[in-house]
């Protein structure tokens, strides 16, 4: 930015008071590790304190953890707690109030799937997040069927879109391709496949590049190219060492 005398400025810096205020805090009160005999005792302090606040609170007993809960009101909803079912169960609790309700519900959840508490009967649950367990547990079982067709290559049962699969998940899991640890330098590949030519090309990262697609190793290449659940890509393919002297890519490993 330049001023009348063609000199550059500096851009104005924002204030701590308006970054704060464009970004505001979750929790702006707190009263933590309080004996439940100061609630009794001095409760028209701590229930101004509280009085028409949104908020987490938590009970305790003997230091530790009996329980925690949400409330709209808190003030009502710790008085509540002196007298309820929980009433003789906990000494001393903490008090955290929110700016506004509106992640109150699943802030409560996130507590409850955390800390499992002897108070809660209920286990917190999310309105709409994903559960990655089934995720997970699916592509492990494609990470492991990657390291058997990269040592044994593919078995006759293994079907064309499950090697597409198992490609989706070793890009997923960052692991390097076989063939990276023989090239580093692009390659031409052709095969020669019931009358007509086939073409690939091998990537820097070891990736094969078959049909507008990308394949972790030659026998996954090779599988689809040739449309069959099996195939010995390191035969299959052709690279051209020199220039007319097409050769199996298995010289590489030699």
């Amino acid at each position: 930015m330049l001023d009348i005398l063609g000199e550059r400025r500096q851009p104005p810096q924002k204030s701590a008071e308006a970054r704060m205020a464009r970004k505001k805090p979750l929790v702006c009160q707190h009263l933590e590790d309080i004996s439940r005999q100061a609630l009794e005792k001095y409760q028209q302090i701590i229930r101004h304190y509280v009085r028409n606040r949104h908020g987490v609170y938590a009970l305790y007993r003997c230091r530790k953890l009996y329980y925690v809960g949400l409330a709209s009101d808190l003030r009502t909803r710790l008085r509540h707690h002196l007298k309820d079912r929980h009433g003789q169960s906990w000494d001393r609790f903490s008090v955290y109030v929110t700016i506004g309700d509106s992640h109150l519900r699943e802030l409560e959840s996130l507590l409850l799937r955390i800390v499992k508490t002897k108070g809660n009967k209920q286990k917190g649950k999310f309105a709409k997040s994903e559960d990655l367990r089934r995720r997970f547990r699916r592509d492990i079982k494609g990470s492991l069927q990657i390291e058997i067709q990269e040592l044994l290559g593919p078995s006759p049962a293994t079907p064309v879109r499950t090697v597409k699969r198992i490609t989706k998940v070793l890009a997923k899991t960052g692991r390097k391709p076989i063939l990276a640890a023989y090239t580093t330098k692009p390659l031409q590949l052709r095969s020669r496949f019931k009358g007509a030519t086939l073409r690939a090309k091998s990537r820097r990262d070891g990736t094969i590049r078959f049909d507008g697609k990308t394949y972790s190793s030659p026998s996954l290449a090779g599988a689809v190219a040739c449309k069959r659940p099996t195939c010995n890509g390191w035969s299959f393919w052709r690279y051209e060492r020199a220039p007319g002297d097409w050769v199996p890519l298995d010289e590489l490993r030699k």
